[in-house]
């Protein structure tokens, strides 16, 4: 009988040994697809200063940071808090490291982040992000929105899901230009939230929220036009332009998401693109092209990934200019899915060698077997529990692929059988 509440902290994630080896191997593969496309591997501390992580954190995150308080008579120990995705610190690793990095800096990061919002299904407070970031010195062209978004779908695609993957593309400079437009800069924030979450609630919903915000009867039509523009690129591009928004904001963001369609369709991900107006992304530090990945099979599961331009974030520490862009796996809530829909394979924990020496007197041999296959890049284990033959070879089953019994013949001779299990 237990004696406390054993259980992992919600909104945690703990994993059994063969479904960790899965999720390793998950990892690993979004890890060398990053790099061959040409990004390089940082770590940034999961613990920050306070203001920098609060320099961008706003509205709702903010109330999700997870701070650290002083727990020494160090006052370094102080006003410290934990990362809340990789976005923020790369910032401030930019400004840090400026003089030591070459422009434009590809990067990618895959670690651990902490958000203490509400626990539920598919949703963490402790969790794995794996990102990649191009960020520019002064300029950045948009090639590099597309080589993200292109580095993400190749990635989601080489990793042997049993569901096609699309990306769905907007830029944020299309919606800012229409509510320029349209004289609704005032309401812009709210307007944002509201085309955000339209996707989770009603059509009639959406439409009450744009009521109690105060747009007018053709406002609200302009705007319920502009949500459900999604499709191939040329139709709704002809669409925006027929809105007829005389706005340089609106053109320049229409521009730019043509552009960056067109580097994907010379690319011949075509088949794996669709442009959607309703993507606006939440943080706002999106300044130009947003992205969303979807399972077009599986629309109830939501986003399993997105990402953005942002040409703004490290004016919160430093004069200098440093655009970017750049995109996010959200691992363990994409991998929790992938598992409970069968949409992965899984693979196994079992290590590849269990030795089995049948007295003492083997176990220097049996060390030296072990130590010639690790060498090899095998895993080994040597058992040395004092139980009967049968409960040692029904153990050895259990965790190991094959066995190797070793005992004064395979000493003498100097050779062994392997016994295949799996």
């Amino acid at each position: 009988m237990k004696k406390m509440n054993t259980a992992p902290i919600s909104g945690t994630q703990e994993l059994l040994p063969a479904t960790q080896a899965t999720f390793n191997t998950f990892k690993s593969n979004i890890e060398t697809s990053f790099k061959t496309h040409g990004f390089l591997n940082i770590e940034t501390p999961i613990l920050e200063r306070t203001e920098v992580i609060f320099a961008k954190a706003g509205g709702d995150t903010e109330k999700q940071i997870y701070r650290v308080f002083k727990t020494s008579e160090n006052p370094d120990d102080s006003d410290q808090a934990l990362r809340f995705d990789h976005t923020v610190p790369l910032a401030r690793y930019i400004v840090e490291h400026e003089n030591d990095l070459n422009f434009p800096f590809k990067v990618f990061q895959s670690g651990e982040n902490f958000r203490g919002e509400r626990a539920q299904k598919g949703r963490f407070r402790e969790f794995y992000q794996c990102d990649i970031d191009v960020i520019g010195r002064n300029e950045l062209s948009l090639f590099y929105d597309a080589d993200v978004i292109s580095t993400l779908l190749d990635t989601y695609q080489n990793l042997g899901l049993s569901t096609p993957i699309v990306v769905r593309i907007s830029n944020r400079k299309i919606l800012k230009g229409l509510l320029e437009g349209l004289n609704l800069q005032e309401k812009a924030k709210d307007i944002y939230g509201i085309i955000d979450h339209a996707e989770k609630v009603s059509a009639e919903k959406t439409n009450d929220a744009l009521t109690e915000i105060g747009l007018t009867e053709d406002e609200k039509t302009k705007i319920l036009d502009f949500i459900n523009l999604s499709g191939d690129k040329n139709s709704v591009i002809s669409e925006l332009k027929a809105l007829n928004i005389s706005n340089q904001t609106f053109t320049t963001g229409i521009e730019e998401l043509e552009s960056v369609i067109d580097i994907l369709i010379a690319n011949n991900q075509a088949d794996f693109i669709k442009a959607d107006m309703r993507i606006v992304r939440g943080l706002d530090y999106y300044t130009g092209t947003v992205f969303e990945f979807i399972m077009p099979e599986h629309l109830e599961v939501g986003s399993i990934g997105g990402g953005g331009r942002y040409d703004n974030l490290t004016t919160y520490f430093t004069e200098h200019k440093f655009p970017g862009v750049g995109g996010s796996i959200g691992l363990n809530r994409f991998f929790s899915v992938l598992i409970e829909k069968n949409l992965i394979s899984t693979t196994t924990s079992s290590v590849d060698y269990a030795i089995i020496p049948l007295s003492d007197n083997e176990l220097t041999f049996s060390m030296q077997v072990a130590k010639d296959l690790r060498s090899q890049g095998n895993s080994v284990t040597i058992i040395l529990e004092n139980k009967k033959f049968g409960d040692k070879m029904k153990y050895a089953s259990k965790i190991a692929k094959n066995a190797i019994v070793i005992g004064e013949s395979e000493v003498a001779s100097g050779t062994y059988e392997v016994k295949q299990f799996k």
